[in-house]
């Protein structure tokens, strides 16, 4: 076989391959995975301890965690679609502060988790510069969530200290 057969050959399994993707991400939209992208209504909220503790949360954990979600274009896309309606679904069962007092909330660890960096997740950040918050919001942030929720550590404390020192 001829050098240059050989490279057609390449170009068409090469042309086929993209022709097969292409087709398969088409098909993929069609799925009705992903779809239920909806925001219910606020029901009722948590005694915010201040309007700024408020803004916070809706900035960087409000699209997870309320029935005031952002649903940007990608979201739309799939498979981007069926990961982010997941994300989203698993969050609002966990803690939901739009439906506050109606149904159980685990907000118990909510401090923890922010203030040791689980939340918000890694892979949320890029897209949502909104939510990387500085030393000093993060702190005032953490204040703010531990009037509002309580701590696990100290239930109606109204300041966490840094997390620099963490014993975990």
């Amino acid at each position: 076989m001829s050098q240059k057969s050989s490279l057609r050959l390449h170009v068409a399994a090469f042309s086929i391959l993209l022709l097969l993707l292409v087709g398969a991400f088409v098909l993929i939209q069609l799925l009705p995975i992903g779809k239920n992208q909806t925001n219910p209504p606020v029901i009722a909220e948590p005694n915010w301890d201040s309007p700024q503790t408020r803004q916070t949360f809706m900035q960087a954990c409000g699209d997870c965690h309320s029935n005031e979600t952002v649903w940007p274009w990608y979201s739309k896309i799939a498979p981007m679609s069926w990961l982010i309606t997941r994300d989203v679904n698993e969050g609002r069962q966990k803690l939901n502060v739009s439906e506050w007092g109606v149904r159980k909330n685990e907000a118990d660890d909510v401090v923890k988790v922010v203030q040791n960096g689980t939340m918000p997740p890694w892979f949320y950040l890029p897209l949502h510069r909104q939510a990387n918050l500085n030393p000093s919001q993060k702190q005032a942030f953490l204040n703010g969530l531990a009037a509002t929720f309580g701590s696990e550590n100290e239930p109606n404390s109204q300041k966490i200290e840094s997390g620099d020192d963490d014993n975990d």
